[in-house]
């Protein structure tokens, strides 16, 4: 599998790894009998291809991954962001403590 993704994306394949590493876990292994992600969680996991609005032209092939590629740099901006609010936050609180019969 890695060898076919390496040749499709030729000098950048490492950059899609993720992806690569998706499609591992969610293919079927007639070793076990499921994919590994239904294995390890207990349950089929989301594909990329539900991120997408309904009715929106269906992607195929690299222009999927691409898009898909794009919505994961939104989500992991947005988490980076989230944790920077978070350790902001974190700085400035106060830890409280209570004893028995406070008000609370």
């Amino acid at each position: 599998m890695l060898r076919a993704y390496v040749i499709d994306f030729k000098g950048n394949w490492d950059a899609h790894l993720p992806l690569i590493e998706f499609a591992y876990n969610n293919s079927y292994h007639s070793s076990i009998q499921m994919p590994p992600f239904d294995a390890l969680y207990g349950r089929r996991c989301r594909s990329p291809i539900g991120w997408f609005e309904v009715g929106e032209v269906g992607l195929i092939g690299p222009d999927l991954v691409h898009q898909a590629m794009e919505k994961v740099n939104v989500i992991q901006e947005r988490l980076k962001t989230a944790q920077s609010q978070k350790s902001y936050t974190d700085v400035r609180r106060r830890e409280f403590e209570f004893k028995v019969d406070d008000w609370v």
